[in-house]
């Protein structure tokens, strides 16, 4: 059976870019519902590149308000029971949805599926370090130390997102992050062991590029989780001792800077959240 699939693809002044991320759609073996490209504000043409050389999708323009907004704004005027995002500067193997859905129906109780996945930067293809390594299951702990999906590469059912919450628009970075331990703190994830997106980086508007201390975002996601009350015991015990770990080192680094009030902060934020009961 068809499945319904919305593709939702953000952008933010990547006119240049933003076609080769389409096309790859377009190229799929399994083609989706609907495309929906929801423009962050951009300044460069992206509206005319759509209407004049994609007029099959859906195309929404927002004031600039971030990666979380547009890809929030795209979900929630799609139509389609699962969804797939796509970043405006990566690509699809022609593939990509084809397999994952091959996939899913062999576990119909599945609702998340991500894949491999190849890095290109500044043109030339590099090798992901072994803490990047991905895989599926449950993969909370997996997912605490860094993200351990890409955008790009999920296909989630619709009901997930339901369940656990959009991303949070409040963050400047990290989003994805904080999505990821929202999901797999409930659900299981599907992963397909091959390199079915493309991922470049390099350039200058890349959001790890543009804000230094990632993991200060990474903290307020772990914080989140650590509220969220039907958390699993040994899933709590796991995301207090990341917390533990990324606190120490942003504390560490504010002392080696003089800024003791932020040391202080960091230093003492884990005493917020109690410890397990054994």
């Amino acid at each position: 059976m068809q499945p319904a699939i919305s593709v939702i693809i953000p952008t933010f002044n990547r006119c240049s870019l933003l076609p080769r991320a389409l096309d790859s759609v377009l190229a799929q073996t399994l083609p989706p519902t609907e495309i929906w490209v929801v423009d962050d504000g951009s300044t460069d043409g992206t509206r005319n590149l759509i209407h004049a050389r994609y007029p099959q999708t859906n195309y929404l323009w927002q004031e600039n308000l971030g990666v979380s907004a547009a890809r929030n704004l795209g979900i929630k005027s799609a139509q389609g029971e699962w969804i797939a995002l796509l970043d405006s500067d990566d690509q699809w193997q022609p593939q990509k949805l084809e397999q994952q859905w091959t996939l899913l129906q062999q576990h119909p109780a599945m609702k998340v599926c991500h894949t491999d996945e190849i890095w290109i930067r500044n043109g030339r293809r590099v090798n992901p370090k072994r803490k990047h390594a991905k895989c599926g299951g449950r993969i909370f702990h997996h997912c605490l130390p860094l993200c351990a999906m890409s955008p790009s590469s999920i296909l989630v059912h619709r009901s997930v997102l339901d369940d656990v919450g959009l991303f949070d628009e409040a963050l400047p970075a990290c989003e994805d992050y904080d999505l990821w331990l929202r999901i797999t703190a409930r659900y299981p994830v599907l992963y397909v062991d091959k390199p079915l997106l493309v991922k470049y980086g390099g350039h200058a508007d890349q959001l790890s590029r543009r804000y230094w201390g990632m993991d200060r975002f990474r903290v307020r996601a772990l914080e989140k989780i650590l509220r969220q009350e039907d958390l699993a015991e040994d899933y709590r015990q796991a995301a207090l001792d990341m917390l533990r770990e990324k606190v120490r080192i942003l504390a560490n680094g504010a002392r080696k800077r003089g800024k003791f009030v932020e040391a202080d902060y960091y230093e003492n934020l884990p005493r917020k959240y109690p410890c397990p009961m054994p």
